[in-house]
């Protein structure tokens, strides 16, 4: 039975069938590169006190510090992973390190809020080119059956940041002040500059000579659609008026025309096509899906563990990071059994973890104290760093080299766009299920239910996830079968 695929999908990559030496040097620029990004998200939230006074500032504008960042990365990772299969990968990811080091030191020095800002944004655009540019480079070194492995590692690398973020910018802002978490990541951006350059394979030129040229058109009006989008469920600390509805409806009329002129465009940024594979379509919802998801942990914990369970800041904040480390010490491992067992099982029972943890939160009393909440928490991140692992290296095996870069993108873009969606529903539904407007000042009764009803929402948003890999695996295995 034939059935639509990305072209190249079912095609053998050529690499290495083992880690030589130069191939790990380039995983380690890679990680480094997905290290930087994360923690350049992470290490900021910390310092918004600080720099609000640095700056005599209200929390309204130095909010901007974080969303400059978030608006930038957001709207332009797609575009830049394209524009790398057109013009060559080598070269960008280059400029993408360059980019990001030198707007950080640009922040470690910014006299001005507003300086400071557009360096943030600088620093967003570096991100960007290197989310979108290390997972493709996987496929350009690493063979097929140490794929797994590696994506391993970077989901590894990404959580290590994530998790690293907020006590090493609290160490660094109390030691040297808040010039410190900007300059922090100078020497790292340096070494990935270096092992890069000395590593990463040479882009080919000549295979890109015929390439089509770049949709520039659908780039803007993609990044126009996106910072919408992210504006609309980010701005305004929760509340959600007529400017984010504008927002929205913005986000939704760009949507459409993008597919309009998609569909119309000699050399589509995304071509409508590739939306009928059956791995890349599932993939990129079920990424969105788990994302939205996970964020649920990080916007609704750190209230539970305060309101319900009585913690002070210290220890919400080592409770909350166990997830971020869960997910960095079995990343690695994950990949090792998604090379050995397939990635459609992985993911399946990766899905299952996640779902059992949502469950036991959607049904666990407050009596249950710290423990209650923590092991559920385990189970939920350590299944997700199952799926992930799983479910990155299903969509990025096998892609012809050209559309590594754009689908590279758009998996980051998915993860994105989850966790900016989680954010604002997660705590919407808490806020609505906690019968309060005011989630600070709600009696430990009304949180701890808000919670339950929170994670049960959540249950149901990771089964539909479940249906839709048990479907992708029944199609699939149907298919073989005839």
């Amino acid at each position: 039975m034939s059935k639509p695929i990305i072209a190249g999908r079912d095609q053998a990559v050529v690499g290495p069938t083992d880690l030589s030496r130069s191939v790990r040097w380039v995983l380690a620029g890679l990680a480094l590169c997905t290290l930087v990004s994360s923690l350049g998200t992470s290490i900021v939230n910390i310092a918004l006190p600080t720099l609000a006074e640095a700056f005599t500032a209200s929390f309204q504008e130095v909010q901007w510090i974080v969303l400059a960042y978030l608006l930038a990365s957001t709207a332009l990772i797609v575009s830049v992973g394209r524009l790398g299969d057109l013009r060559g990968r080598r070269q960008l990811l280059l400029a993408g390190i360059f980019l990001f080091t030198g707007a950080s030191v640009l922040c470690g020095v910014a006299p001005t809020l507003w300086l400071l800002i557009g360096a943030r944004a600088a620093q967003g655009i570096g991100a960007a080119v290197m989310m979108a540019l290390a997972l493709a480079f996987v496929g350009d070194t690493v063979s097929k059956e140490k794929t797994g492995s590696a994506m391993g590692l970077l989901g590894t690398t990404s959580a290590i940041g994530t998790a690293l973020g907020p006590s090493l910018g609290g160490f660094l802002i109390s030691a040297l002040g808040w010039p410190a978490i900007f300059l922090v990541n100078v020497p790292l951006g340096f070494l990935a500059f270096i092992l890069a350059y000395r590593y990463l394979p040479v882009d080919r030129q000549g295979r890109w000579v015929e390439r089509p040229g770049f949709d520039g058109a659908g780039a803007l009006l993609l990044a126009l659609t996106l910072a919408a989008y992210a504006l609309a469920t980010t701005a305004g600390r929760g509340n959600f008026d007529a400017l984010n509805l504008a927002l929205l409806a913005a986000a939704g009329v760009g949507v459409g025309l993008f597919g309009f002129v998609e569909r119309r465009a000699v050399f589509p940024l995304i071509p409508m096509a590739m939306f009928r594979d059956r791995v890349l379509g599932t993939g990129l919802l079920m990424s969105t899906l788990v994302s939205t998801v996970l964020m649920a942990t990080l916007v609704v914990g750190p209230f539970y563990l305060t309101r319900a369970l009585g913690l002070g800041a210290a220890s919400v904040g080592l409770v909350v990071s166990i997830g971020p480390v869960v997910v960095a010490l079995t990343g690695v491992p994950a990949g090792r059994i998604a090379d050995r067992l397939g990635t459609q099982r992985m993911t399946i029972a990766g899905l299952s973890g996640i779902a059992a943890g949502t469950f036991a939160l959607s049904l666990i009393p407050a009596t249950f104290g710290i423990p209650g909440y923590i092991v559920p928490l385990v189970v939920i991140t350590a299944g997700y760093a199952l799926f992930q692992t799983a479910n990155n290296t299903a969509i990025m095996t096998n892609l012809p080299p050209d559309q590594r870069g754009v689908v590279s993108g758009m998996l980051n873009l998915s993860r994105s766009l989850g966790l900016i969606t989680g954010a604002s529903v997660m705590a919407a539904v808490f806020a609505s299920a906690s019968g309060t407007s005011d989630i600070t000042t709600a009696p430990p009764a009304a949180i701890a239910a808000g919670m339950r009803i929170t994670f049960g929402v959540a249950t149901t948003i990771i089964i539909v996830a479940l249906a839709t890999a048990a479907a992708s695996r029944f199609r699939a295995t149907g298919c073989i079968a005839e």
